[in-house]
């Protein structure tokens, strides 16, 4: 079984004096982002920052007592902690933006979302969890990692809409190149057509002259008959050309066909509808 399937325990120091009210809410894996608080207790699970293509997300504990002094997992003790978990979701950020603006291939902005998309649900659900510590607790540092936390958010969020703008613009731009390319292809393919048949009446008399064959012709010594039979073959390769070049007529679609019933029954509506009421 692949490594990311498997969940990273939920370790709490043994030190850590957490009211029994959360200790019993907390499972073997980190679980969702969540606020827990009880008798001036506060303890966030927080994640880590999530690894494209991983399917879990490995948790971090942040505990604050009744006392104000905080204590985690990772980073050490002090509300330094908080801050420096939130510094690696801006640092990501930032580093993501910097992919975005060297960006030019359709595979750059699928690989882009697909590292974009994970952090930015991490990031939005940390956001709502220090919204609900927040809630519960009055706290300035809680407040200050909140608008962080929002700012970071917001960063991921136009980043995701940009890469998608990105790859939908990178879609279009290579799609049109080749519809460009293919009514190119068609044009040279229909000036060969009226080349072959400018040249085909011709060819085709020579191939008929050009045969084995009495045809009363083989002793003529009088160029006029030579130059008449060209003249002949090249004005006929114009004129089945000028054929070919026409546009053949376009046969009504059912859409036509609606329009057309459409402004037949207008007038008929109009009338129905300037009648005068009949009374009731």
């Amino acid at each position: 079984m692949p490594s990311d399937l498997t969940a990273p325990r939920l370790r709490v120091p043994i030190d850590w004096q957490l009211p029994k009210t959360i200790t019993s809410r907390l499972g073997d894996a980190a679980g969702r982002q969540r606020a827990m608080s009880a008798d001036g207790h506060l303890l966030l699970i927080l994640h880590e920052l999530p690894i494209p293509g991983g399917s879990q997300r490995a948790g971090r504990l942040f505990w604050r007592d009744p006392k104000g002094n905080w204590q985690s997992t990772s980073h050490g003790a002090g509300v330094q902690a908080l801050k420096a978990h939130l510094q690696e979701y801006a640092e990501r950020a930032d580093g993501l933006e910097k992919e975005l603006e060297n960006a030019d291939s359709a595979e750059d902005y699928y690989s882009l979302l697909r590292a974009v998309a994970p952090l930015h649900r991490s990031a939005r659900n940390l956001h709502a969890t220090l919204q609900q510590a927040r809630e519960s607790i009055e706290d300035t540092d809680l407040i200050n990692a909140r608008d962080q936390s929002g700012e970071v958010e917001r960063t991921l969020e136009l980043l995701h809409n940009d890469a998608s703008h990105g790859l939908d613009f990178t879609i279009a731009r290579q799609a049109e190149h080749q519809s460009e390319a293919t009514y190119q292809m068609s044009v040279a393919g229909y000036r060969l057509n009226l080349l072959a048949a400018a040249f085909f009446p011709i060819a085709t008399i020579g191939a008929i002259f050009g045969m084995n064959l009495k045809h009363g012709l083989e002793g003529e010594t009088n160029t006029a008959v030579f130059w008449l039979l060209l003249v002949a073959g090249l004005m006929s390769g114009f004129v089945l050309a000028a054929l070919i070049a026409r546009k053949p007529v376009r046969a009504k679609s059912r859409a036509d066909l609606g329009k057309q019933s459409v402004r037949t029954l207008k007038p008929a509506t109009a009338r129905r509808t300037s009648l005068p009421a009949g009374r009731g």
